[in-house]
């Protein structure tokens, strides 16, 4: 069997449990040799910019990935001008001798049931294969009854069982995922909330040692304070 790439995609502002949950679902399900993260320079599909620079959603990405095995962090979309689109970093991959077949790009199901309205689409669909993941309040079927013109182009994807061939397809991976989102976190963080259950230990000390988010930590706070009372 030819080596498997999975690709995941997003802002990462922050990244949390559950894009790992649906990385390590793809990487499981499909027996990805290695999981790639590429946190977007300009996402196109959102309407502010990031919150967190791209320095450090890079860095927060290789902190939430560094115990594991296979998985890498890749700046690929951060040094590439312009919109992040997905079909641009799918045709960098051919052109470091990956074959479309040998391409996962992973997504939630809440995103794939978008992809219509993705640049270069359907032509997208086949420049990788895609691994829809099932999450909190979009099921597949759903995703998919927004495009049931994919309908003939999917299979469920069962471990130990999924075989390739030359034309990419569209593999269903029915997965617990943690309901998390970005914003969510960012809430909670404004809020002077814990995140300790929402993202990896050295994601949340990073996000509060450098005050992302409007984080204050304890010698953040003192200092702030000190400035208020000599004004």
């Amino acid at each position: 069997m030819s080596r498997r790439l999975g690709l995941l995609g997003g802002t990462f502002d922050p990244i949390h449990y559950g894009h790992l949950d649906a990385a390590d679902a793809a990487q499981r399900t499909l027996s990805l040799d290695e999981v790639r993260l590429l946190p977007a320079h300009d996402p196109p599909h959102r309407p502010a910019d990031p919150r967190a620079t791209a320095f450090h959603r890079f860095a927060l990405v290789a902190l939430a990935i560094e115990s594991r095995a296979g998985y890498v962090a890749s700046d690929e979309e951060l040094r590439r001008e312009g919109p992040s689109y997905t079909i641009d970093t799918l045709r960098a991959q051919h052109r470091d001798g990956w074959k479309p077949s040998q391409l996962f790009f992973i997504i939630g199901a809440d995103a794939f049931a978008e992809i219509a309205t993705w640049h270069e689409y359907p032509a997208v669909l086949d420049a990788t294969n895609f691994a829809v993941i099932a999450r909190p309040g979009t099921t597949i079927e759903a995703a998919l009854a927004r495009v049931p013109e994919l309908h003939p182009r999917t299979q469920l994807a069962m471990a130990g069982c999924v075989q390739t061939s030359d034309r990419t397809s569209i593999f269903l991976i029915e997965a617990q995922t943690r309901d998390i989102s970005s914003t969510t976190i960012r809430a909670r963080l404004a809020a002077r909330q814990p995140i300790d259950d929402l993202v990896p230990a050295s994601v949340a000390r990073h996000i509060v040692a450098h005050h992302l988010y409007g984080t204050v930590d304890e010698l953040h706070g003192q200092n702030i304070r000190r400035r208020s009372q000599s004004i």
